[in-house]
């Protein structure tokens, strides 16, 4: 039997059970930014998709340079998203700490983000070195 008080024993359970819900509220908080970082860079994508749809659509718009700017606006956007997500999802990350959960590393976001935005930055050369039609 204990030598402590009853109690002084259900505060210290009332109080391990408490720290049990701190634990799982962050873990599904780092659960949650994952989802939002995934939901940024679907977002991005879109941009990007957006950018090289217009300019496959209009391609042939008066002069031009004109449906490939308005493609690289998009292409740009996407690119500010990857970044901002990949910014503001690492900076979550580093103020949790995982408990049960096994949080996607830092680095991996950097790498998701910065590959696809490298991939859109290729795409945008990729608009502007085309031939233009009647160029």
């Amino acid at each position: 039997m204990s030598d402590k008080p009853k109690n002084q024993e259900l505060a210290e359970d009332r109080t391990d059970l408490a720290e049990d819900r701190t634990d799982w509220a962050e873990d599904r908080t780092i659960m949650a930014n994952e989802r939002t970082f995934a939901g940024w860079m679907r977002t991005g994508l879109a941009a990007v998709g957006i950018g090289l749809g217009f300019n496959a659509l209009f391609g042939k718009l008066e002069p031009a340079w004109l449906p490939r700017a308005i493609a690289t606006v998009f292409i740009l956007i996407g690119l500010f998203i990857f970044w901002a997500a990949q910014h503001k999802g690492c900076a979550v990350q580093k103020r949790l700490e995982a408990h049960k959960a096994e949080p996607i590393k830092q680095v991996n976001m950097q790498v998701i983000a910065g590959s696809m935005a490298l991939g859109s930055a290729a795409l945008a050369v990729g608009i502007w070195i085309m031939d233009m039609p009647g160029g």
